[in-house]
């Protein structure tokens, strides 16, 4: 008996050690290290506009491609959060990081019940501190929740598949609503759901008191789905369905963003599955991660072909996790543009699930034990190498605070107008600070301009010098103000800020 417990106290130990490594080295410096650009500009405005006046958010974040918005799941996630932090942006960010820590947890649970605990440890550990999932897990943005909400999604299909837990399908419809309103790829998980939904179905459908259990949870989870996507719903009906039709237009008819024709997939789906391995398992190196990846193509061979020999409940384990691969790639590789990182949040954890199984399956061989260490080792030591607090922060919240706080000093308590000249960033970021500090910053309305428009504007370029020509830059911002001329300017932590007046 003492044997057993000491056993589970090295494991939990373990786990510990892999916990609080993945929390460092999410949460060290997380203010200096966090992006803070237009984006979560934006975010923390449309959230603290919600804490203040209780301004409902009905739609969420606009997508970069195709014109399409989010649910406002996230800004809602977010509430919490930028409250408690006294209005601080680190605070949803930190939120974010305590997410990629359960995320972390979580991996390590369905590691160990899916095939054992090398599986649960091998693939927590390598997913603590993997480089990609370490920068999307310490800065508050709508997609890096994908990961924990998708793997939730998983395990909750997983549960009422092999253990006829119906509860789980409510937890499912509440994971798979967060998943949607965080970025649109998380529909590329419904394939997976649905295939394991149908299939729990066909298991059952001869019991009818089972039948009625599950098509009655199935009933509470799908509305409780429709009821968390209501308020963009709601948007939609009120702005004459443009979402709808702008999703529909992206699937039907933008040639050059989605191919309609399934067959060019096919070429597509090994570069897209080295792209995964090499993002997230080998922190970007070229070499390891080709190696990795043929690897993993051999051994998942290998479990394939011996599929019949392998026990039922591992069999559901790679089961799922193989259909969750397919569907991505599948889906991915009929996007015609570049693939971002954020991109992968939906399979994130799969991945290290994958290493993790074939690890606790590869172990179970002592002839194979010291390879599989060496791998490890060599991953490990890779990841570590790249981490991202190796290298100097940006300090991007630190440097708008400070530009912020200099066109306050200059605006001299009088009411001001604001733009940017930027190629990644808007002046939602100084925007913020301004009107959380209680500064007289106006919004430029075209339909009111009398009452909008002030006497002074306040450009910050972030351009090199030579390109920065407030005068004449067709922002927005900057020709609803009318004609200018430059007041004054500075060079405040590398940006150019102009103030501009009216032109006589």
């Amino acid at each position: 008996m003492a044997k057993v417990n000491l056993k589970i106290s090295k494991e939990l130990w373990l786990l510990g050690l892999i916990l609080v490594v993945g929390a460092f080295l999410r949460l060290y410096k997380i203010d200096q290290y966090m992006t803070f650009l237009g984006d979560e500009g934006r975010d923390v405005i449309i959230v603290s506009r919600f804490i203040k006046h209780f301004d409902l958010m009905l739609v969420g974040p606009g997508t970069s491609v195709g014109n399409m918005y989010l649910g406002p799941l996230y800004y809602y996630l977010m509430v919490p959060a930028l409250f408690l932090a006294g209005f601080s942006p680190v605070g949803p960010a930190v939120q974010i990081a305590i997410l990629g820590v359960a995320t972390i947890a979580l991996i390590w649970w369905m590691g160990r019940q899916w095939w054992g605990k090398t599986a649960g440890l091998v693939a927590a550990a390598l997913y603590a501190v993997a480089p990609t999932v370490i920068i999307f897990s310490r800065s508050s943005w709508n997609p890096n929740i994908m990961p924990f909400f998708s793997l939730l999604c998983i395990y909750s299909i997983w549960k009422v598949y092999k253990d006829r837990k119906y509860k789980w399908l409510i937890v499912l419809g509440v994971s798979y609503a967060f998943v949607l309103q965080s970025h649109y790829l998380g529909l590329l998980l419904a394939p997976t759901i649905f295939v394991y939904w149908l299939s729990t179905y066909l298991k059952i459908r001869n019991s009818k008191s089972e039948i009625r259990k599950y098509l009655n949870n199935s009933l509470i989870a799908l509305s409780v789905f429709v009821l968390l996507m209501s308020p963009l719903l709601i948007f939609d009906a009120r702005h004459g369905w443009r979402n709808y039709e702008a999703m529909k237009q992206f699937i039907t008819a933008r040639q050059e963003t989605v191919s309609i024709k399934p067959w060019k997939v096919i070429p597509n789906m090994w570069p897209i599955f080295e792209k995964v391995t090499t993002r997230l398992l080998t922190a970007r190196n070229e070499i390891a991660g080709k190696t990795v990846s043929l690897i993993l193509l051999f051994l998942i061979g290998w479990i394939i072909a011996g599929w019949k020999k392998i026990d039922h409940r591992l069999r559901i384990a790679y089961g799922i996790l193989f259909i969750w691969l397919a569907f991505a790639l599948i889906g991915l590789g009929l996007y015609k543009q570049e693939i971002y990182d954020h991109y992968f949040g939906f399979i994130f954890p799969a991945p290290f699930l994958l290493m993790g199984g074939l690890a606790e399956n590869l172990f179970r061989n002592k002839k194979y034990k010291i390879l599989v260490y060496m791998v490890l080792l060599v991953l490990l030591f890779i990841n570590l190498n790249k981490t991202p607090i190796r290298f100097p922060p940006d300090l991007q919240l630190q440097r708008t605070k400070v530009i912020a706080k200099f066109i306050n000093e200059k605006s001299g308590g009088e009411r001001f107008n604001i733009a940017t000249i930027s190629e990644r960033n808007n002046r939602d970021v100084y925007q913020y600070f301004l009107l959380l500090w209680g500064s007289k910053v106006v919004d430029t309305d075209p339909s009111a301009l009398k009452y909008t428009i002030t006497d002074q504007l306040f450009v910050v370029c972030e351009k090199p010098k030579e390109k920065c020509d407030p005068t004449h830059d067709p922002s927005a911002w900057i020709t609803n103000f009318g004609w200018t001329k430059i007041v004054d300017q500075w060079e405040v932590w590398g940006a150019n800020v102009y103030k501009l007046g009216h032109s006589d």
